[in-house]
């Protein structure tokens, strides 16, 4: 059996909350050096706790092995550090944040004309702007949770460092990095919401 280094459990883990994924997007959700990410992952599917699918839209994803394993240790990391508690309150204060994402993202991608929703064809400057003020408005709303969970667990500081770099990109000009991008802002907070998820044992 494998052994389940700190750095070996957060490829795996990473695998875990994004479900499937090439090399270049477990290097960028772990911040790991793409040449470490795949030593680990070679590892782990010697272990049989992941697999490789080959092809164009190939990558890598957890066997039920790698899953139980992933439970396991992530069980044994909230026993350890004794930060249960604080982690149940931090996703306390995140699910209602989470209910405000999504209507944020509804905002972003379709708007109300008439009375009929439509495809937000994104034509109008001054209503995009007003959507991308309130997305600023609730990043700040979101980073103290963030705080929190890094403050107990280091690992979750990563999702802060991406939820930052999506919104900078929005910033300047690269709007797929809200809504429609591996690396938006709302697939790493999706992300994030499936490794509270994960650590708490709650089902989805």
């Amino acid at each position: 059996m494998t052994v389940l280094t700190d750095q070996r459990w957060l490829v795996l883990h990473a695998l875990r909350c994004i479900g499937f994924a090439n090399l270049t997007r477990l290097a960028t959700a772990t911040g790991l050096d793409a040449a470490d990410v795949e030593s680990e992952l070679i590892d782990l599917a010697v272990a049989g706790l992941v697999r490789h699918e080959a092809g164009d839209f190939g990558g890598w994803g957890l066997t039920g092995a790698g899953r139980d394993a992933d439970t396991t240790r992530t069980a044994d990391e909230l026993r350890t550090t004794g930060t249960r508690a604080a982690v149940t309150e931090a996703y306390d204060r995140f699910l209602p944040l989470n209910t405000e994402l999504l209507d944020l993202c509804t905002a972003w991608q379709t708007r109300l004309i008439d009375g009929i929703v439509t495809v937000n064809d994104h034509h109008d400057p001054g209503y995009d702007a007003r959507v991308l003020d309130l997305f600023v408005a609730f990043d700040r709303r979101a980073e103290p949770v963030c705080a929190a969970l890094s403050t107990v667990l280091p690992r979750y500081g990563r999702y802060r460092v991406r939820l930052a770099d999506a919104l900078a990109r929005v910033a300047a000009g690269e709007r797929e990095y809200l809504t429609d991008h591996l690396e938006a802002y709302h697939t790493v907070w999706f992300q994030l919401h499936e490794d509270l998820l994960a650590t708490l044992g709650i089902p989805r």
